[in-house]
């Protein structure tokens, strides 16, 4: 089915942290179709000719849950939304995680605002489920309690050194290979997801990494989002909206 473009209406948006706001919205057939992994673009007020891409930070009864930092006028102005206000939804939009491929243990690596689109896949897998969560410093830090609350453990990294582990979560995470994955799923920035194509070499597992990318349309008929890829032996691009975000680690070329 096509994605859909819907006239929400906002349920809560809050300020969870320094910037960042946690918002759901009432869209029971999107929620429906939604996926863990997937995204939504989301209209930001007249001024904004670009929609916004978000990842769906959860799937709920009738209601998607996205969480997003502020860092321009289109996330500004969905700062500012109330409950029962109205917001312009397409989605959902992408290709999510295969949670069919987790056939045992799972280890979840989330850096920064990658964070949040790997919250559904806990929920689902529950308690096989290791998560290593990797913040710039302590404020920064958040849904570590809901990670707790479904998963078999949190494990927290800061660059700083003020929470939990003082260095790199993917370092980090590599301290969990007693758990004996069967797959790593990750969402973060590049030089993160890098270093976990080569752990989950090291593991000899499969990863499947979530893509950030500046995105233009969020269906695949602009160039904006490309990433070079590798698919049957022949180097390409891809589109992070369409063909992605979430890709086989194996496929994705880090330059």
């Amino acid at each position: 089915m096509a994605p859909q473009s819907v006239i929400c209406k906002v349920i809560h948006n809050r300020e969870i942290a320094r910037g960042i706001f946690d918002m759901s919205f009432a869209c029971p057939g999107m929620a429906e179709l939604a996926r863990p992994g997937q995204f939504v673009h989301i209209a930001c007020g007249e001024g904004n000719l670009l929609r916004r891409p978000i990842s769906i930070a959860d799937i709920l009864p009738g209601a998607l849950r996205v969480i997003y930092e502020v860092k321009g006028e289109g996330t500004r102005y969905l700062s500012q939304l109330k409950e029962g206000d109205p917001v312009d939804v397409l989605g959902p939009l992408g290709r999510g995680f295969d949670l069919s491929r987790a056939s045992g243990n799972a280890i979840l690596i989330g850096g920064g605002i990658g964070v949040f689109p790997l919250l559904p896949v806990a929920k689902l897998l529950g308690k096989r489920a290791y998560v290593a969560l990797g913040f710039r410093s302590a404020s920064a830090a958040v849904l570590t309690e809901e990670f707790s609350a479904v998963s078999a453990g949190v494990h927290i990294a800061t660059d700083d050194g003020s929470m939990g582990y003082h260095g790199f979560v993917t370092d980090m995470a590599e301290m969990l290979s007693g758990v004996n994955p069967t797959i790593l799923y990750a969402c973060g920035p590049k030089p993160m997801l890098k270093n976990v194509k080569l752990l989950a070499e090291k593991f000899g597992v499969p990863a499947e990494i979530s893509m950030e990318e500046r995105m233009g349309c969020g269906i695949g008929a602009c160039l904006v989002c490309a990433c070079k890829t590798r698919k049957n032996g022949e180097e390409g691009f891809s589109h992070v909206c369409k063909d992605g975000p979430v890709f086989d680690a194996s496929e994705v070329i880090f330059e």
